[in-house]
């Protein structure tokens, strides 16, 4: 196999919010169009997979069909690299194949779509699991059990974590160098993260960002949520799911399981909310911070690396990311995000789901469980533009030539804090995610925004889940 080497547009995709989002929300408001018939003429008898165009560079999606085909020779596999430009973009192109009769079989999706997918098109993968759960064990074993939990939906398992990127800190060296300060540590509280923007403005000068955030569902307001102990949308957990705990994981891992994540009533007026939205907009006052801007923060790798951004929040992707822009592996490093009331974090996850219009649905699951083995990830992930879900996989090695120098970090945000969970992703995600960046931004756009703003969020919020996604 040949390295695979991902764009930079691929390393810096992963939980991008955008424009995309209003035709998700337009599209999954006409699920009667949606019709598994096929057009004649248009299936060539392959297994189509659909993937994010950004996700894999072409050298990867190379190596992902010809590896799948050395070892299923009687199955043809025809990889759709759909040209999007966020998730959610993503997300209303395919359904719009589906809804034109042209459905793929496996769709490669995000967090923030498995709800949305598992309710209204996805297949559960519980049968084929329990059959070839001794060929699965290892799978398991190496993949922390929050990844899967995020990837279940009222009981059923919809989807394989193949990556994951959890919302740690960045930090510039050359900028903490500059301010006369040293890398904070590990433990380092919301008060020490404030101190340490204060010292870098005062050494920074007048084109100088001490932090900067984008507006966004992943790494945007939710992890300040997370950190003050609590979440856009009341969270819960669905019953059922022992059937894969009992069998995969043992009894301090499956502690606390469920049959997948529920998101339900609003709280964005809630005490907590509102208090780490005056937090941000303190900040923001005080010129510790920007207000925050829309989109997948791909500007966001040029300013970091050349000094001009001393904090941002990402996750493993952006080693690989920063390696591309020419960033030393001792030029920046990585902490936990900062705590308050909370250690919990924040991450989104990938995987492919399996359409029920399908008609090759056992070859699907053979393309899904080569699609997390081992060797495969590692064949795919090679520039570390994500965090793969396979622990093992996180080595001094991979790491060596990219950084950054803490790098177990990554991997360790989920093993040393296990309440920390996926973004709030329910059916209805995009109309909540509409609502959310456009009243986080109204909330941060002037002194004593914030009240207003988030009665007007939760006002919306509330009209959204009463929607049927």
């Amino acid at each position: 196999m040949t390295d695979v080497l991902p764009s930079r547009r691929a390393l810096l995709r992963y939980g991008a919010y955008g424009t995309g989002a209003a035709a998700l929300a337009g599209t999954a408001a006409s699920w009667d169009r949606l019709t598994g018939a096929d057009i004649p003429g248009r299936d060539d008898g392959s297994l189509v997979v659909a993937t994010l165009g950004s996700a894999f560079d072409p050298a990867a999606v190379r190596a992902l069909r010809d590896g799948f085909r050395a070892l299923h020779p009687g199955i043809d596999v025809r990889i759709d690299a759909v040209q999007a430009v966020d998730w959610p973009d993503f997300f209303a192109k395919v359904l719009t194949q589906i809804a034109a009769g042209t459905a793929p079989d496996l769709v490669y999706v995000a967090t923030e779509g498995v709800q949305l997918f598992a309710k209204r098109l996805g297949v559960p993968l519980d049968g084929w699991v329990r059959r070839d759960a001794a060929e699965l064990r290892e799978y398991f074993a190496d993949v922390h059990p929050s990844l899967v939990e995020s990837m279940m939906y009222e009981g059923s398992l919809y989807q394989l974590p193949v990556e994951f990127n959890a919302a740690d800190m960045y930090l510039n060296r050359q900028v903490l160098r500059r301010a006369g300060a040293e890398l904070p540590p590990a433990d380092w509280t919301r008060d020490d993260f404030t101190a340490l923007l204060r010292r870098m403005k005062r050494s920074g000068g007048a084109h100088f960002t001490p932090y900067f955030w984008t507006n966004r569902l992943w790494g945007g307001v939710v992890p300040w949520l997370f950190a003050n102990g609590t979440n856009l949308l009341a969270e819960s957990r669905a019953p059922g799911g022992d059937w894969l705990w009992n069998t995969f994981y043992p009894a301090a891992e499956r502690a606390g399981r469920g049959g997948g994540f529920r998101w339900t009533t609003p709280q964005a007026t809630d005490a907590p909310v509102e208090e780490a939205y005056d937090y941000l907009a303190s900040l923001v006052a005080e010129g510790l911070c920007t207000r925050p801007e829309g989109g997948n923060g791909s500007n966001l790798v040029g300013v970091f690396s050349t000094g001009r951004v001393g904090v941002t929040p990402a996750g493993g992707f952006w080693a690989g990311g920063l390696h591309l822009a020419g960033m030393r592996p001792d030029a920046y490093d990585v902490r936990y995000f900062p705590r308050r009331l909370s250690r919990r974090h924040q991450f989104g996850a990938a995987g492919y789901a399996l359409l029920r219009t399908s008609k090759k649905q056992d070859a699907a699951w053979e393309f899904i469980k080569y699609a997390v083995r081992r060797d495969t990830l590692t064949r795919l992930f090679r520039a570390n533009q994500t965090t793969p879900a396979r622990r093992s996989m996180l080595t001094s090695a991979r790491y060596a030539v990219t950084g950054p120098a803490h790098w177990r970090i990554f991997y360790d945000t989920l093993d040393k804090f296990p309440d920390t969970g996926p973004v709030p992703a329910p059916p209805q995600v995009a109309e909540v995610t509409q609502v959310l960046l456009k009243h986080t931004g109204t909330a941060l756009a002037a002194p004593r925004a914030v009240g207003p703003a988030l009665r007007r969020m939760q006002d919306d919020l509330e009209k959204a889940m009463e929607r049927d996604a």
